[in-house]
């Protein structure tokens, strides 16, 4: 890398630091929005399990290499000898975020979506996977019914970890198994044992790959500690752009399946038989599921996001969140008519995302109501999540429900769908005060605004 982009970088990182107890700069923090009810208002963006904002220092050393572009991998010229450097700087960096084994890939994917579909597509023949119901679509889905036993709900840690031994004790121990399982719950924020069920999966001869998308933007993932065969991430959740993502972790089935995507990069050689086919000899690296032109931009954001996060510190990261969990958790329980979801009960440690469902309002009137009178931005719905939702609203598993958008109900009418607020290191305190207030004047005096149903949602009636 060329002591030129050095400098830019070390320069436009040297703005971006925060005090220990501040939140971390992030984009979009002085963004305001208009109000239904007249004039406008700083953004509190409350919705950091869908899509967290980039923190200034990411956007910054993206900034500072986008006159660097060049292609990977296949340039003879210094951009592109520049950009390949990088992008394998930043393959690096990712494996040192998540303390990798020496032995371990890191493929770079779109998404933790995409991660987990790749790793489906590699699995041995006659692999069985174990997946609980509580899981995000991104690693319920992808596996194939004919395939997977899924498992009921936990109520504590103690019952998953139980509920998975019996289930692998059950199987055929000759035969392949992965257990796939979320680290922090995107319904409920809460952790999962993850350790101990990395022990009971291998202790019965199983692998295990932890869905880290709401981990890892809020606590230390180390592959090594954890004992997870492959861990799964999104760039988005972790303060950086759109479009990237990782699937880290033992480099075995990865070698031996066919690549992903086939095309450029993902082949060694390629040669014509005498008989008029081809014949190819696929990359055993990390390339070998990267065919294609890469997303080194995405790549390089998502490793200064693991070095931002790094050098922050996760022990003051984590204590300021816990504060503010505490905050929103308290101010919550103070208004009787909104009752917190929750799998493992009040005292089960937990990241930024809270869900709640509030008596008499229907869900997404509710969070209408935030965004437009307010200017906070919430999410409702099932979240991806429907299976989880559903038991945790005691709803029956057949009722209709569309992915993060709510059923056509008028405003005031019980829906199926909840409310989640989230938050992260560049959540202030203001965003924090001004939800709870919102909640309690909301509760207590109605919306001050008509609102109406327009394609499934809740919008401010014109």
């Amino acid at each position: 890398m060329s002591a030129t982009l050095h400098t830019a970088i070390a320069t436009a990182t040297a703005a971006c630091g925060a005090p220990r107890d501040e939140p971390l700069p992030v984009l979009g923090r002085d963004v305001t929005v208009p109000l239904v009810t007249g004039g406008e208002t700083g953004y509190a963006a409350l919705d950091y399990a869908a899509s967290a904002p980039a923190l200034q220092r990411v956007w910054d050393d993206v900034a500072a290499y986008a006159p660097y572009y060049g292609s990977v991998h296949r340039g003879a010229g210094y951009l592109s000898q520049l950009s390949t450097d990088l992008f394998e700087q930043s393959r690096a960096a990712v494996a040192a975020f998540l303390d990798c084994r020496p032995t371990d890939q890191v493929v770079f994917t779109r998404s933790t979506t995409d991660s987990l579909n790749l790793l489906a597509a590699a699995l041995p023949a006659g692999c069985r996977v174990f997946v609980f119901e509580t899981e995000h679509h991104a690693s319920l889905l992808p596996w194939g019914d004919e395939q997977v036993t899924y498992l009921n709900a936990p109520r504590t840690p103690a019952e998953a970890v139980a509920t998975l031994e019996r289930a692998l004790a059950d199987r055929d121990r000759h035969g392949p198994a992965l257990v796939c399982v979320t680290g922090a719950s995107n319904v409920t924020g809460e952790l999962w044992p993850v350790r101990e069920l990395a022990a009971a999966a291998h202790a019965h001869g199983a692998r295990i790959v932890l869905d880290a998308a709401q981990l890892a933007p809020h606590h230390p993932v180390s592959v090594r500690d954890l004992d997870v065969d492959w861990v799964a991430f999104s760039g988005h959740k972790l303060y950086a752009p759109f479009g990237s993502g990782v699937l880290a972790g033992r480099a075995d089935w990865l070698r031996e399946a066919r690549p992903y995507l086939a095309g450029g990069g993902a082949s060694r050689t390629v040669a014509r038989r005498e008989d008029g086919g081809v014949d190819v000899e696929w990359h055993t690296t990390a390339a070998r599921h990267e065919a294609g032109s890469p997303n080194v931009i995405g790549a390089y954001a998502i490793a200064s996001a693991c070095r931002a996060l790094t050098e922050a510190g996760f022990d003051a990261l984590v204590a300021r969140e816990r504060r503010l969990v505490a905050r929103i958790r308290e101010g919550l329980a103070a208004v009787p008519e909104v009752r917190v979801l929750s799998l493992f009960g009040d005292d089960a440690p937990r990241v930024g995302v809270i869900s709640f469902v509030v008596e008499g309002w229907n869900s997404s009137h509710f969070a209408a109501a935030l965004s437009a009178e307010y200017g906070i931005g919430v999410r409702d719905g099932l979240f991806c999540a429907h299976p989880l939702v559903r038991t945790l609203l005691g709803s029956a598993p057949q009722e209709p429900g569309a992915c993060d958008a709510p059923e056509a109900r008028q405003p005031g009418e019980r829906s199926l769908n909840a409310i989640r607020v989230s938050f992260g290191a560049g959540t202030p305190d203001e965003h924090v005060e001004r939800f709870l207030r919102a909640v309690r004047e909301l509760v207590t005096d109605g919306a001050k605004w008509q609102y109406r149903t327009e394609a499934g949602r809740c919008v401010p009636a014109v």
